[in-house]
């Protein structure tokens, strides 16, 4: 062997030696038992008891016809979970051997070779636990013992002397929505599900690595990496971030170390329409004696992020400034999107953001009764420019505040923060979803008979969580520039006429309060967080419920059980009678459940654009599901985008030309959410009718207005108005300098079921296996291509004498086509 290759061979092999190294336990043979039986059955790490049952055919698929029903046996019972393996010599020699837990469902008693190690109380913290002393080398028998979240938590709600809401689920650390939503199925998990390791090491280890921004210019980034080092005895060292070192001593134990780093000519992170979502790698490295012995990576953006609130004239504003600019908030709220959260993937992580990204949003609020989710969430949200506005895992009942309570909050904010705050999407942080208003507004106090003791207590409790230990958590444990906390969500119940003038609101007046959507053009509060509609999820997905030959019936029971909400199907068909004609054919009547979800998202989301900068955020409720069911996402269970996603897309544009109608006046308001600006703009209103012919042109002359955020732009009377208006639309067009087309829009003045339309004639014409150019002779209302595929377009309106092209996620042979004429002409119920 050449003498040059050997040394290099043997450096590589002498530093290969020296590093830290880790062994994923997750891909070991593992077994798992009911602990009252006897016989172990193969299982998969990571997993859920759920799950396993299912690979081993024991029950039926939760998420298919009523057999949801048929499980709930499984959260009362106790789990074992084990495998072994054998541990090598080289790597019984490392100084120091760590078991580490990533996720652990929720009760469990962790056992090595027989001797019980630790126990566990917390889905959401992560578990590490030096093992060196239990193991041998060899053989290795790792099990993990899992009790009855519903059965501990039965036992912790004995400590509290009145009875708290949604018991058991308040008292237990777990993913809320398990025990059962308005959306989602109870199914309450149990089992190992995120990786276990063995994480080996020797001198030194990094346990956090914090890396916070002190200052920005155009120049220069000012950086702080913070890192804490657990040496086993003190020393020399060299720690290095990228191209730069710092010799640094360390003592035995923990070692809290601040190094600056600068990088110079900054590229800011910017949310997506505002530009790049750039990012920086940051390698952080421990030497010793010329030796590494330690790494980590780091992927940051440089931004500035401020949670704006000023008294003013209507209240208090509340809106976000990234990199020193007020952001209209367009988004969403994030629920798992499984049931069974271990099966998520990181291609379904990645499609959902992408989806987000596609539909010009800019936020994802991850809602307080789901999880704290993967890290590939996370750096989606990094790398797609879409901020995170992150719940702590609280939801919809009454906390209780012992002291042991408490400790077992901060160890889970801590280990969240620790994980999460190096990302630039991180927005905020808030306390929990909908637990002040709980308190204030939902009668739990009244139901439950709690006297006024019990009532202060629970109210101290709130406190003593909300308002201490996490706030004081989040400044202990996150940098100064991650330190963003709004205690609840929303901060004032939707009752209550505070609730429109400061702080976010959730408005739920439509649906729960069964008004009009024309109620959203009133109930404009200052950042809407919630608000939402159902609608049925795409025929794909419906079927998926079935096990066999699905049923496409409303009276169907398993269509039924995939309606959570008690009234769901009631109210669905009160909102339809209103803007529609209700079908009696199953297919056009989830069609028309679709345009209905869309039709009031649609409103809702003009009334808070419009009303900018008054407002300065909207997220809709609520973007996925986590199995296939009726509910208010605009993307089902398979990922396919309901009409409402195809609504918020075009609702979304970064430019828009929007109208209000108001006392016979119709007003027009131009719309901007870009830093750029355009000049000379002007508003082009063309009266049609729906057969093509065009009744009157309005064109504004361009008179030097500036569009910057926002701008009022002409006004007409509807007396101006000289068609029938049940015949006719306006199609609107904002231009800017010489003639360019900044956004259009069309409007119309009854509402859909009062429209007079004609059958039109749909021409598709493939101009390629993957695209397709269709057109139609008169106005085709909300155009529904289908088949099992996904369309760049659908649920569009086609004027006549135009076409569109559109763009097929993959070949289809035959595409069908439907409109709103076709329902028109069904038989009414």
């Amino acid at each position: 062997m050449d003498k040059s290759i050997f040394f290099v061979f043997f450096f590589i092999q002498v530093l290969m030696n020296a590093q830290h190294s880790e062994r994923n336990l997750s891909s070991e043979k593992w077994q798992f038992k009911n602990s009252k039986d006897q016989k172990w059955l193969p299982a998969k790490i990571p997993g859920t008891v759920h799950l396993d049952l299912m690979n081993n055919k024991i029950i039926p698929d939760p998420y298919q016809d009523e057999n949801e029903k048929k499980v709930q046996w499984i959260e009362h019972e106790n789990w074992d979970y084990q495998t072994s393996f054998n541990l090598s010599q080289k790597e019984w020699e490392n100084q120091n051997i760590d078991l580490v837990f990533n996720g652990l469902d929720t009760f469990s008693e962790i056992y090595v070779n027989g001797t019980l190690i630790r126990t566990t109380d917390n889905m959401f913290r992560r578990w590490l636990i030096p093992v060196k002393q239990y193991l041998k080398s060899g053989e290795n028998i790792l099990k993990v013992r899992f009790s009855s979240a519903v059965n501990k938590g039965k036992e912790l709600a004995k400590n509290v002397p009145f009875t708290m809401p949604e018991s058991p689920r308040s008292f237990v650390r777990k993913a809320q929505y398990q025990f059962g939503w308005d959306w989602g199925p109870r199914l309450v998990t149990a089992g190992i599900w995120k990786d276990v390791k063995l994480h080996f090491w020797n001198q030194a280890t990094f346990e956090n690595i914090k890396i916070e921004q002190k200052g920005i210019t155009k120049k220069t980034a000012e950086l702080v990496v913070h890192s804490e080092i657990f040496a086993r005895k003190e020393g020399k060292y060299k720690i290095l971030i990228n191209n730069t070192f710092q010799n640094i001593s360390l003592k035995p134990g923990v070692n809290v170390i601040s190094i600056p780093y600068q990088i110079k000519n900054p590229k800011l992170w910017q949310p997506n329409g505002w530009g790049e979502a750039h990012l920086y790698t940051v390698k952080i490295s421990l030497e010793h004696d010329s030796k590494k012995i330690t790494e980590q990576t780091e992927k940051i953006g440089i931004r500035t992020i401020e949670l704006i609130q000023e008294k003013d004239t209507n209240g208090k504003s509340f809106y976000i400034k990234v990199n020193e600019n007020p952001l209209y908030i367009k988004g969403t709220n994030w629920i798992p999107a499984d049931s069974f959260s271990p099966r998520m993937t990181k291609e379904k992580y990645q499609k959902l953001i992408k989806d987000c990204k596609e539909a010009h949003m800019n936020m994802i609020r991850v809602w307080g009764g789901g999880i704290y989710e993967d890290d590939e969430f996370y750096k989606g949200c990094d790398e797609n420019g879409i901020l995170i506005w992150q719940d702590f895992m609280f939801a919809g009942s009454f906390y209780p505040a012992d002291e042991s309570f408490q400790k077992n909050v901060e160890f889970e904010v801590k280990d969240q923060i620790e994980r999460l705050q190096n990302h630039p999407s991180l927005g905020l942080w808030c306390g929990n979803n909908e637990v002040d208003e709980a308190i204030v507004n939902w009668g739990y106090q009244k139901q439950f008979k709690y006297s006024k003791e019990d009532s202060l207590q629970v109210w101290k409790d709130y406190k003593k969580i909300f308002h201490e230990v996490i706030p004081n958590a989040i400044k202990r444990y996150a940098t100064s520039d991650k330190t963003i906390y709004w205690p609840s969500s929303p901060s004032i119940g939707w009752g209550h006429k505070e609730s429109l003038a400061e702080g976010d609101s959730h408005y739920w007046g439509v649906w729960w309060g069964e008004q009009p959507f024309e109620i959203y053009n009133e109930k404009v509060g200052r950042f809407m967080s919630e608000y939402g509609f159902q609608g049925m999820p795409s025929l794909a997905t419906t079927k998926a419920m079935f096990s066999g030959m699905p049923n496409l019936s409303l009276q169907d029971e398993t269509i039924k059980a995939h309606e959570k909400h008690t009234r769901g199907w009631e109210i669905i068909n009160k909102y339809m009678e209103r803007d529609y004609k209700v079908p009696t054919d199953f297919v056009k009547y989830n069609y028309i459940s679709q345009l209905l979800q869309a039709r009031g998202m649609q409103i809702a989301i003009e009334a808070h654009r419009r009303a900018k900068p008054y407002n300065m955020g909207t997220l809709y409720w609520q973007l996925n599901d986590c199995w296939p069911v009726v509910s208010w996402s605009s993307i089902d269970y398979l990922g396919n985008w309901k009409a409402l996603h195809y609504q918020i897309k075009r609702s979304f544009e970064n430019q828009v030309i929007l109208a209000d109608e108001k006392e016979g006046i119709l007003n027009f308001y131009a719309v901007n959410d870009e830093l750029k600006r355009f000049e000379n703009i002007y508003l082009e209103i063309q009266e049609n009718k729906f057969n093509g012919e065009i009744l009157k042109t309005i064109s504004s002359v361009p008179h030097g207005k500036i569009l910057e955020e926002f701008v009022k732009m002409d006004s007409i009377n509807l007396e101006q108005i000289i068609g029938n208006k049940n015949e006719t639309f306006l199609k609107l067009t904002l231009k800017y300098g010489n003639g360019n087309i900044l956004a259009k829009n069309n409007y119309f003045f009854v509402k859909p079921k009062d429209l007079n339309l004609s059958k039109p004639n749909i021409q598709i014409k493939k101009l390629s296996p993957t695209e397709i150019e269709i057109s139609t002779d008169v106005l085709a209302k909300d155009v529904y291509l289908m088949g099992d595929i996904h369309f760049s377009d659908n649920f569009f309106d086609l004027l006549p004498g135009s076409s569109k092209r559109i763009l097929l996620s993959k070949p289809l042979e035959k595409i069908e086509v439907m409109s709103l004429w076709d329902v028109m002409h069904d038989e009414i119920l």
